[in-house]
């Protein structure tokens, strides 16, 4: 693994996710195509708590906890609950943008300050074993699965202001 492209990549995309949604009027941030979307100020509260309370957060709960002592899991996290929970969509965007980046920089500085992790270190998931490694890949990852779902939500955003008019014309989406 390429530990340290992965963690400049996590830098490019906190530019690419905030120039996302620079410009993004509070109507818009709000807005979701249905009742079960997500609006782009809920993704971007989503990114928020997950770089604090999820990703951050167990990726050093698995590289330091001490050898001596058997993995236990880390603090349970509930991402789709904490949406409605927290209140994502009455947040200010502004803020949200910045809460988020900040975090970023957090986990960047903290990530750039690792001396030689041990990325097969593993913890006991529901799902199975996961490595510090799987972490740091799945941060990434999470990164592009949250981009497209904000590229989405402006597609979504302009066939619902165009209408009736059609954008077909664009291109195949």
């Amino acid at each position: 693994m390429d530990h340290l492209t992965i963690i400049r990549q996590l830098a490019h995309n906190a530019e690419t996710i905030r120039g996302s949604v620079a410009g993004v009027g509070e109507e818009q941030a709000r807005w979701r195509p249905t009742a079960d979307d997500w609006s782009i100020l809920e993704v971007i509260n989503h990114l928020y708590d997950e770089e604090r309370e999820d990703f951050r957060q167990r990726l050093e709960y698995v590289l330091h906890w001490p050898d001596d002592q058997p993995s236990e899991m880390p603090p349970p996290i509930d991402p789709q609950g904490w949406v409605m929970a927290r209140g994502y969509n009455q947040r200010d965007l502004a803020a949200s943008v910045q809460n988020w980046l900040g975090e970023r920089q957090q986990s960047l500085a903290w990530l750039n300050g690792l001396a030689a992790p041990n990325w097969e270190r593993s913890y006991r998931h529901p799902a199975g074993s996961l490595r510090a490694g799987d972490l740091l890949a799945a941060w990434l990852a999470h990164d592009f699965l949250h981009l497209r779902q904000i590229v989405e939500l402006h597609y979504a955003w302009a066939k619902h202001i165009s209408e009736p008019y059609q954008l077909e014309y664009a291109g195949d989406w």
